[in-house]
């Protein structure tokens, strides 16, 4: 459906995208992670034409943005971080305006408007001034101009910053409907909030693609190792002794306390708790009592800060110029 071949954005002398590659399938929902001046909104407005890019494709379905525009255009629905709305206008108002501007005309565009504002549900406000409307309503009507036209593809770009926790998870369940009948591609820096929405995630860091998978199998392939914290009324010799009968523990931090010794293990187990039941069962046998014992899996969280921090740096000359950041 899209593909995005050595794509990179230059600003002078400072690289905001580094040859960025990847192929985007028709009928899901994508999430694509990144911190702040990671590149992410560079390469959304690059991908809906918005802006030049300085080396690389993409196409849409087949069509150059860059060379067949009208034809890449009409298969893209886009909201940027901040929504284009007219503040003196209403909903409907301006929801006229941006279908005209897409060519819609007559008994289609007026379907196509009821349509849309009764799948963002803001049917109740589409008479009231934009000014007047809640953050939330205004996320919603900046959805609702992007689907104008039935496009296959709807891109939106940080769609729950600012909202407060109702609005947002009224926006998730709003983008996984639209995954049912468009490919959807929205950035975010809530984690979980990818976690749960997406069928696969792409992660950016300075400007380079480093990590495009499924989030089981990110979670499989790229999670730090799981973590076990422990207390245990016994010597460090002896308790090294009950550790070493114990599999699949890749590291062992020791600290002696007063009176008993606390130990932090990781493990390349993904099931943690069968590697806690068999801890225990090793200090039982041993009649060593377990003062404490708490357990850390590791989740998208720290596959992020894992990834990023792990990405390679270039020395920039100047700021991004993007929107990534408010």
């Amino acid at each position: 459906m899209i593909t995005v071949e050595h794509l990179t954005k230059c600003y002078g002398d400072f690289t905001a995208v580094h040859d960025l590659s990847f192929e985007i399938e028709e009928g899901h929902v994508y999430g694509f992670l990144g911190p702040n001046g990671a590149g992410k909104s560079t390469t959304m407005n690059i991908m809906t034409g918005c802006l030049s890019a300085t080396e690389g494709h993409v196409r849409i379905d087949g069509h150059d943005i860059f060379e067949e525009p009208k034809l890449a255009k009409k298969l893209i629905g886009y909201l940027p971080e901040q929504p284009p709305l007219y503040l003196s206008e209403t909903p409907k108002e301006y929801l006229r305006f941006v279908g005209q501007a897409k060519g819609l005309r007559g008994s289609e565009l007026e379907e196509q408007i009821e349509e849309v504002m009764e799948l963002t549900r803001i049917t109740d406000v589409q008479n009231r001034a934009i000014s007047a409307l809640s953050k939330g309503y205004k996320q919603r009507l900046g959805i609702a101009q992007a689907l104008l036209g039935r496009p296959k593809v709807i891109i939106l770009d940080e769609p729950t910053v600012g909202l407060d926790p109702i609005q947002i998870i009224e926006i998730r369940d709003l983008i996984r409907q639209l995954g049912r009948d468009h490919t959807v591609i929205f950035s975010s820096h809530i984690l979980s909030e990818v976690q749960t929405i997406c069928d696969q995630i792409l992660i950016i860091a300075h400007g380079q693609l480093i990590a495009f998978d499924k989030p089981e199998n990110l979670e499989k392939r790229l999670l730090s190792p799981n973590e076990i914290t422990l207390a245990a009324e016994a010597p460090e010799e002896e308790v090294r002794d009950i550790l070493s009968g114990v599999d699949r523990l890749t590291q062992a931090e020791f600290s002696k306390e007063e009176g008993y010794t606390a130990v932090r293990l990781k493990t390349d187990v993904q099931d943690i708790h069968a590697v806690s039941r068999a801890l225990f069962l090793a200090f039982a046998d041993r009649r060593v009592p377990l003062l404490e014992m708490s357990l850390k899996k590791a989740n998208l969280e720290d596959i992020f800060i894992e990834l990023t921090e792990q990405a390679p740096q270039e020395e920039p000359a100047g700021k991004e110029k993007e929107a990534d950041e408010p």
